[in-house]
């Protein structure tokens, strides 16, 4: 996404500023230092990755202190996105001859002065790697559910669109990283959206987040040299002995005492929920304090 003008620029940011502040973009004066808004230094680094992966920028976390608010800090940016935007305009290519025009042989110096080169032989398509492969596995899954969330047919989805071109904003990427959590086991939070702003770039994540793109790559090798290769975290097998030993009856073991219930601290559930995700309660010990309260 490369927004040039100051005011759209503005605009973008705001949205950002709002989904990292869990704030509705309309609360948010752009004249407000974003000190005062409540964005400490974790939120920053948030904040500034999401803008660096949307305009392909560089900025440091500390640039806030030049640019303290939002409107300060959209007009750099949209300084900064215009500047890369001319740095990586493409140079004038020599003329090529059209592909079947042949060019005598005596004429080679005068082709070559006039900037003919011979066109190059059509490349054979390349092979998707194992890592790849599997990222494109992931990315069809992926496309499947945001189809599904959109009320659209998968193949109506192209995996490299943008998620803001595709129509997905803040409460439809909410649900689908929810859906995403819950498919690979992961906890990620809607910023994911921003660092990897289409389906390819996020299967690509997802790949080697849970490791499939190394299992694959394994797997691939295996098939090469004709050996399994156990999969990845598994425990090798220890060979049978020869000989088993006499079995000796052995005293079973004493089961550990439950852990004392710690009585619920005051609060309401959000104070409860916090800590069974903390690993400070568990579930039933959850349940326990439920009950205890009535």
């Amino acid at each position: 996404m490369m927004n040039e003008h100051p005011a759209d620029v503005l605009t973008d940011l705001i949205g950002v500023l709002g989904d990292v502040l869990r704030v509705k973009a309309e609360k948010i004066d752009p004249e407000q230092t974003f000190q005062s808004m409540g964005l400490d230094s974790l939120l920053v680094v948030e904040f500034v990755a999401v803008v660096n992966s949307r305009y392909g920028l560089r900025v440091l976390a500390t640039d806030l202190y030049d640019f303290p608010t939002p409107a300060s800090f959209a007009r750099e940016v949209a300084r900064a996105a215009a500047e890369s935007a001319v740095a990586a305009a493409p140079a004038v290519a020599p003329a090529v001859a059209p592909a079947g025009v042949a060019v005598p042989a005596a004429a080679g110096v005068a082709a070559a002065a006039a900037g003919y080169e011979a066109p190059a032989p059509a490349a054979a398509p390349a092979r998707q790697s194992p890592a790849a492969a599997a990222a494109t596995g992931i990315a069809e899954v992926l496309r499947e559910q945001l189809a599904g969330i959109l009320c659209c047919d998968p193949w109506d989805i192209n995996t490299t669109a943008a998620f803001n071109v595709l129509g997905v904003d803040s409460m439809v990427g909410a649900e689908f990283i929810a859906v995403v959590n819950r498919t690979f086991g992961l906890q990620e939070r809607s910023v994911l959206l921003y660092e990897h702003p289409n389906l390819a770039a996020m299967a690509a994540y997802i790949a080697t987040r849970t490791g499939a793109a190394a299992q694959a790559v394994q797997a691939a090798r295996a098939a090469q040299t004709g050996h399994s290769v156990p999969e990845i975290g598994a425990a090798p097998r220890t060979p049978e002995p020869a000989f088993r030993p006499v079995a000796v009856a052995v005293a079973p073991a004493v089961a550990p005492a439950p852990r004392a219930v710690r009585p619920l601290p005051a609060g309401d559930l959000d104070v409860l929920l916090d800590a069974i995700r903390d690993d400070r309660l568990t579930v039933d010990e959850a349940l326990v304090l439920l009950g205890r309260r009535g």
